[in-house]
C-alpha cells in the first residue's frame, strides 16, 4: 500500500492541504483587481511574519537569487563587507559578494559552532575608517544545525551607517526574527522552509537605511532591482509586481501566511521550539550525539552525528525507500558524517513520531541495535 512520503528536509517542507488547493485553481491573470487583492494581502502578512513595517518584495526566485538581489542593490564594485559564515549557506552568501567584485572579510567559524559576536565586535572596532559597509551572515545555517544570536550583532550595526544583512531562508516564519527591533536592514527568505509553500518564491524587506544604500549602488540589476518593485507597491507605476509572478505560488503562499497568522507567531515560534526539543531527546535516547553545540542547536533542524561504523548514507536510502520518510545527509565534508531531520513549516508531532519510528527501524536493518519505540517515547514525554 503506497503511503504519503513524510519529507522531514531542511527544504523543502511539507505543504499543507488548504495550500495545495488554494494553488490548484485555474489561473487567473495577474493585472486584475483579484490579483491585486491577493497580492496587497500576501504583502500586509508578509510584515507580520517578517516583524517589519518595511516594505517586503516578492521575487519569482529561489532563495539563492534573494542572497544575490540583496548584493546588487546595496553595494557598488569594491566595497567591503563583513561575510560571517557558520557553514555552507554563509559561504555562498560570501561567494556572491566575492563574484560582484566586492572586498570581502570573511569570518568563518568551525562547522557545528555559532559565530561568537565578541568577535565581530573586535573586527568593526578595528575598522576605524568605517570601510566595512555591512554585515552579511545567515540566521540559520541548515548545513549544520546551528543558529545565530542575529538580535546581538545587530546591536553592533544598529545605531551605525553600517548595514546588518541576513538570509533567514530557514529561519523566517519558525524562529523569533524582529527585523525593526533588531536593527536589520535587509532579510531575504524563501517560500519552501517554515513559511509552507512550494519552493519558487523569495522576498526581501528593506530598512529606510537600506534604501539609503539602494541610491547609491552602481551594481548593475535589472530584474533584481529593488526600486521597481517598490513603485508598484507604492502604487506609483500600475504594474504591480513589475513582471510576470508566479501566480499561483503567490496564491498558495498568500493562504499559508493566512494559517501562520491564524496560529499566531509567538505559537509558531513555541511549537518549533518543542518539536526541536523533542527531536533532541529522540536523538539522545537512541545513543547518538548532536553535530552542534547544544545551546546553539536550531529549532528548525537538527543535525545528528552518524554512529560509528554506520553507513548513515544507507540509512537514509532505507528510510526513504522502505518506510517512506526522507531526511537529510550532510554537506560538503559532512556527507556521511552527520545526518538533519528537518522539523520546520507544517510539521507536528505526529511527524516526528513517524520519523522516529523510521530511523529506528532503518537503523536497526543496517545494524545499528536499538530499542524499539526508546526514541517515540521520549518524544512523547515532551509533546504528550
Amino acid at each position: 500500500m503506497q503511503k504519503e512520503k513524510l519529507l522531514l528536509t531542511p527544504g523543502p517542507t511539507m505543504i499543507p492541504s488548504r495550500v495545495l488547493e488554494a494553488m490548484g485553481r485555474q489561473i487567473i491573470h495577474h493585472r486584475t483587481k483579484e490579483f491585486e487583492e491577493i497580492f496587497e494581502g500576501l504583502e500586509e502578512n508578509l510584515k507580520y511574519v517578517f516583524q517589519t513595517k518595511n516594505i517586503v518584495l516578492a521575487f519569482a526566485s529561489s532563495g539563492t537569487g534573494a542572497m544575490e538581489s540583496a548584493i546588487v542593490n546595496m553595494f557598488s564594485p569594491g566595497d567591503k563587507v563583513l561575510a560571517i559564515s557558520v557553514g555552507s549557506f554563509g559561504d555562498r552568501f560570501a561567494d556572491i559578494a566575492k563574484t560582484f567584485g566586492l572586498n570581502v572579510e570573511k569570518l568563518s567559524v568551525n562547522w557545528g559552532e555559532a559565530v561568537n559576536v565578541q568577535d565581530v565586535k573586535e573586527i568593526l572596532d578595528r575598522d576605524v575608517k568605517g570601510e566595512i559597509k555591512a554585515v552579511i551572515m545567515t540566521h540559520n545555517e541548515t548545513s549544520t544545525g546551528v543558529t545565530n544570536d542575529i538580535e546581538a550583532v545587530g546591536k553592533l550595526t544598529k545605531n551605525t551607517d553600517r548595514l546588518l544583512i541576513v538570509d533567514a531562508i530557514s529561519s523566517l516564519g519558525g524562529l523569533d526574527l524582529q527585523t525593526d527591533n533588531w536593527g536589520v536592514d535587509v532579510v531575504v527568505t524563501g517560500s519552501q522552509k517554515a513559511l509552507m509553500a512550494p519552493p519558487g518564491l523569495a522576498f526581501a524587506s528593506v530598512s529606510e537605511k537600506a534604501w539609503e544604500a539602494y541610491k547609491r549602488s552602481t551594481l548593475p540589476k535589472f530584474y533584481w532591482d529593488y526600486g521597481k518593485y517598490r513603485k508598484g507597491i507604492l502604487k506609483e507605476v500600475s504594474e504591480n509586481p513589475p513582471y510576470t509572478p508566479a501566480i499561483s505560488l503567490m496564491i498558495g503562499q498568500a493562504e499559508a501566511l493566512k494559517m501562520i497568522k491564524e496560529e499566531g507567531l509567538a505559537n509558531v515560534f513555541e511549537r518549533h521550539k518543542k518539536l526541536a526539543l523533542a527531536t533532541q531527546a529522540g536523538v539522545k535516547a537512541l545513543g547518538l550525539e548532536l553535530f552542534p553545540k547544544e545551546e546553539v542547536s536550531s529549532y528548525i533542524i537538527t543535525a545528528v552525528k552518524a554512529p560509528e561504523g554506520i553507513d548513515i548514507e544507507k540509512v537514509r536510502k532505507t528510510m526513504q525507500l522502505k518506510y517512506d520518510v526522507q531526511i537529510a545527509g550532510g554537506q560538503k565534508h559532512l556527507k556521511g558524517k552527520i545526518f538533519r531531520i528537518g522539523h520546520c513549516g507544517y510539521t507536528d508531532r505526529f511527524d516526528l513520531i513517524r520519523a522516529f519510528s523510521a530511523l529506528e527501524s532503518a537503523l536497526d536493518d543496517n545494524g545499528y541495535k536499538v530499542d524499539k519505540g526508546v526514541s517515540v517515547r521520549e518524544i512523547q514525554k515532551i509533546l504528550g
